[in-house]
Formats: structure tokens, C-alpha cells, sequence
């Protein structure tokens, strides 16, 4: 039986839906998997057409991350392709598997657990200084605090904090139209040469971080090629923070919709996880990413041709209906194991613990705080500069003490 010609989304890859893709998910995740039109963008701010499948529902989202072999994370060389790659996230077996050893040590939960006090205390400076009224949370915690972690894990000034968020919004971004010509490119020179004189600084003399560890990494034989190290580093600093970031802003900008949730929270500490985790499904802090076709395969009754891309929607597929009940309403109460935001497969995020441990270390240290939160006397502002992330880049909240 044919299913007949493929929808077009033409908006998917427009600034306004990635302000709040949801109703478009809803719209077409009966379409499944679909075309996606959307613009390459060049290193000079240029854009030229392509097109994508675009994949919506829960199990093919699961099947696609789970199938690298068919469904590569490796891009294909293009005129123009922007340098350095992003090792692991842009990696295959075996390089994937050697690589992702190399780093796995910096993440274990003994590693954490030891950096959570500091973590802690990190929190509490930040929410002790922004105070009691109405305050922007993005800039007084939600951006600061995961950066400060990163940083420390890479072993860089976390007082810098600033222009590593300005690097990894500006790396991201797919809204070329909002940018000054030339600027992302001049943003990765500088981001390069940051790290080119911090591993230089490494290489004469070592220390006890992530960036030394990766100098000094033996990888049969061999050492990580500059580009590689490079590409290692601007991979860590912008998964180690935005996600978080987005994670924490989400969450904060939905509790003060929630009032009694706010109250239930600070009673009853054992709802934090839950809540986190129904955060992560409802408002997937990482919305899409792409994968390579590198054989003919079928998906959902369609043909999908080797050479051709996909594009995976997290945020689509953990509002799938078919696997979560009432998807669109916020429940802490729900079953939320099956949910995608970390991915799935050989690539599943890394920092996935960093990530929880983080947020409910900034859940707890606001309920310890605040009785109340609410909203402020004027909207937040969803970013509008790329559709792989979804949050906020304003959140102005009113915090009581009571």
C-alpha cells in the first residue's frame, strides 16, 4: 500500500519555531519521517539548500541512535564543512570507542560525587548573590554554574565564563541572519587560539585537569593531533554547559508555574529526580541531531537513501504519545524511563551524570532558599539561534523568602 509523497516541513528550520517547536511536533508526527528544508551555512555566513528526513516518533528516533553502522556520526567532507570537527559527537567505532575511553575517567561517578561539595558551594554563592525579588536566572545561575564546572573539570579559569557562552552560542547557531558576516568564524579563531595557548601551557608543564589528560593521552601509539585536542576541547566546554544551562532554565521557568509542585518540592526532597527527569522529557534540553546514511535502509514505510542525512528530534520523541501517556501534560508522577534526552546507543551524552548531579544540586540549594517563585513582571526569551537546543536566553523570576 503506497503512503503516498512525503510532507514538507518548511518550517522546522525557521528561528520562530525553534522558540517553541512543540505544536509543530504534534502537527507532524503522523507524518513521520518527513522533509526537512533547511539551510547549510557556510564559514563565511552563507546558506545554501538542503534537505533532510525529519524523524518525529519515539521508536525511530530510539532505532536510528541505536543503529550507528546505517546511521553514521561522522559528517561527509563538504566544500566549506566548518573546522575543527567535534570528536566522539562527530566520530564512528573505533575511533569513537579509543576516544571515548580516553575521557570516560573524568566523568565517573566517583569523580563526581568528589566535585559535588565544590559544586555545592559553587550553587550557593550564586543564589546567595542574586538575592530575594525579581532576578534573571539564566545569567545568575543557569549559565554560570555549569560553566564554572566545566571549566574546573578542563582546568580553566571558570572566571572566563562569559566569553565561553558567547563561544558556544555563537558556535551553535544556525540563525546566520541574526549575525554580524564573518562573526562565528572569528569567534572559533579566538576559541582556537584560547585553547591552542592553554595546551601549550600543558604540554610544558602538566596538571591535575581533563585538557593535560588529553595532552598527554597515548591512543595506540599516538598522540591527538592539534585539530583533534582542539576539537576536544570546544566539544566539552559547549556539551558541558549548554545542556545544563537549558536543563536548569527549563526547570526553574516550569516549577514557577507550579506553585503547589514548589511546595510538595521543599517537603518532600525525594520528588527532586523525578521532577528533573520529567523536565528532561517534557523540555529536552537537546532538540536535534543529525546522522549520515550510509546504506539504503526504510523507515516507517519509507525509503531512505545512503548519502542522504536524518535529523533526529529528541524533543519529538519523548512527547510521542505512543510511549508516554497524556505526553503534553507535565507529570513528576509518570514513568519517565524511556526518555531520550541523552541520546541512546554508543553516544549516549557522556555527561549525563555531571548533568543530574548539577541540577539537583541548583534544585536543592533554590528550595533551601526561596519559599516561593514565581513569574516576573516580564516574560522570559527563548533562544532563537539554533533548533539543537531549546531553552531560554532570558528568565526573569520572582524569588521569595517568604
Amino acid at each position: 500500500m503506497s503512503i503516498g509523497e512525503p510532507l514538507i516541513a518548511e518550517d522546522f528550520f525557521k528561528p520562530a519555531t525553534w522558540e517553541n517547536p512543540y505544536p509543530a511536533y504534534t502537527a507532524w508526527r503522523e507524518q513521520s519521517p518527513l522533509i526537512a528544508r533547511m539551510p547549510l551555512v557556510l564559514p563565511d555566513g552563507s546558506e545554501v539548500e538542503s534537505f533532510s528526513w525529519l524523524l518525529l516518533r519515539h521508536q525511530e528516533v530510539y532505532s536510528v541512535l541505536r543503529d550507528h553502522e546505517t546511521f553514521s556520526s561522522d559528517p561527509p567532507e563538504l566544500p566549506g564543512r566548518p573546522a575543527p570537527g567535534l570528536p566522539l559527537i562527530q566520530d564512528d567505532p573505533p575511533r569513537h570507542t579509543v576516544l571515548r575511553r580516553l575521557v570516560n575517567k573524568a566523568f565517573t561517578a566517583r569523580r563526581i560525587a568528589q566535585l559535588e561539595p565544590w559544586i555545592r558551594q559553587n550553587a550557593e554563592e550564586l543564589i546567595g548573590a542574586m538575592g530575594a525579588g525579581e532576578a534573571d536566572v539564566i545569567a545568575c545561575l543557569a549559565v554560570p554554574l555549569p560553566v564554572k564546572v566545566i571549566a574546573r573539570l578542563l582546568g580553566i579559569p571558570g572566571e572566563d565564563y562569559l566569553a565561553f557562552k558567547r563561544w558556544s552560542d555563537l558556535f551553535l547557531s544556525m540563525n546566520t541572519r541574526d549575525l554580524e558576516p564573518g562573526s562565528r568564524l572569528s569567534n572559533v579563531m579566538e576559541m582556537a587560539a584560547y585553547f591552542g595557548r592553554i595546551a601549550t601551557e600543558r604540554r610544558a608543564q602538566g596538571a591535575e585537569d581533563l585538557i593535560t589528560a588529553l595532552v598527554e593521552a597515548d591512543l595506540d601509539g599516538e598522540r591527538l593531533q592539534d585539530d583533534e585536542l582542539l576539537g576536544f576541547c570546544i566539544l566539552l566546554l559547549i556539551a558541558g554547559n549548554e545542556t545544563t544551562t537549558n536543563l536548569i532554565g527549563n526547570m526553574l521557568n516550569l516549577l514557577a508555574a507550579r506553585p503547589e509542585l514548589w511546595r510538595r518540592l521543599r517537603e518532600n526532597r525525594s520528588l527532586v529526580e523525578p521532577t528533573i527527569e520529567e523536565v528532561l522529557r517534557y523540555e529536552s534540553p537537546v532538540q536535534t541531531l543529525f546522522r549520515f546514511v550510509r546504506r539504503d535502509t526504510e523507515i516507517g514505510g519509507r525509503k531512505i537513501l545512503q548519502n542522504t542525512s536524518v535529523v533526529v528530534s529528541f524533543g519529538a520523541a519523548n512527547r510521542d504519545p505512543a510511549v508516554f501517556p497524556n505526553a503534553e501534560q507535565f507529570n513528576v508522577e509518570r514513568d519517565w524511563t524511556s526518555h531520550l534526552a541523552f541520546g541512546a546507543g554508543i553516544h549516549y551524552c557522556l555527561g549525563a551524570p555531571l548533568a543530574r548531579v548539577e541540577a539537583a544540586v541548583a534544585l536543592n540549594a533554590m528550595l533551601d532558599r526561596y519559599e516561593t517563585i514565581a513569574s516576573a513582571s516580564r516574560p522570559g526569551t527563548r533562544q532563537r539561534a539554533t533548533n539543537l537546543v531549546f531553552g531560554f536566553s532570558q528568565l526573569p523570576l520572582r524569588v521569595g523568602r517568604g
